[in-house]
């Protein structure tokens, strides 16, 4: 089973997702995404809540682990457990952080560099043998972004969240607390 949850910022995704995890019945493997600068205490101590709401978890911090080689990480995934991942806006921005120079020389290729670096992800998803559950944020609702960095963000992550909507068994839509199985209620763009 594949779900992607999606949504705006502290719209309750990530609790949904946790909440879809567990509902599986089987150990639940957590893929923090975020690359952490330990000189920003604020988010140091995110990280510390985020570690302490899921105790019951086994957590796999990817940037910490020496590459963002999240593919490798959902092929390994095992029969009889669920990988809940969290969130794949924060693996993208990680990788974007690696072409920033590449995008000020040249957009285009950084657009397709970051193209190349996701799309394994989602042929992996294609074939995980484990549950999964995909935290995966919304980022194209509000303005343009004022920056180059941002609009290629916001093109890749959407480009992305899409393809995986597409794999996914389930794919829900997160707002103020509340949950929609937009698979459940609609039909895909071009059909």
């Amino acid at each position: 089973m594949i779900v992607v949850v999606t949504g705006p910022v502290r719209s309750g995704k990530s609790a949904r997702a946790a909440h879809i995890a567990r509902g599986f019945g089987v150990p639940i493997i957590y893929v923090a995404t975020a690359r952490v600068d330990a000189t920003d205490a604020e988010m140091v101590d995110r990280v510390a809540r985020h570690r302490a709401e899921r105790a019951d978890m086994t957590t796999f911090e990817l940037w910490n682990a020496g590459a963002p080689d999240l593919p490798a990480v959902v092929a390994r995934a095992s029969v009889g457990t669920t990988l809940l991942i969290d969130s794949v806006g924060t693996w993208v921005a990680g990788h974007l952080l690696d072409l920033e120079r590449l995008a000020e020389r040249d957009p285009l290729a950084a657009a397709d560099a970051l193209e190349e670096r996701t799309l394994p992800f989602v042929e992996s998803v294609g074939a995980i043998r484990a549950n999964a559950v995909i935290v995966a944020e919304e980022a194209g609702w509000g303005l343009v972004p004022p920056s180059i960095l941002g609009r290629l963000f916001r093109d890749a992550l959407g480009r992305l969240v899409a393809k995986l909507a597409r794999r996914a068994d389930r794919f829900e839509l997160v707002v103020a607390g509340y949950a929609l199985d937009l698979k459940a209620l609609g039909v895909p763009v071009g059909t």
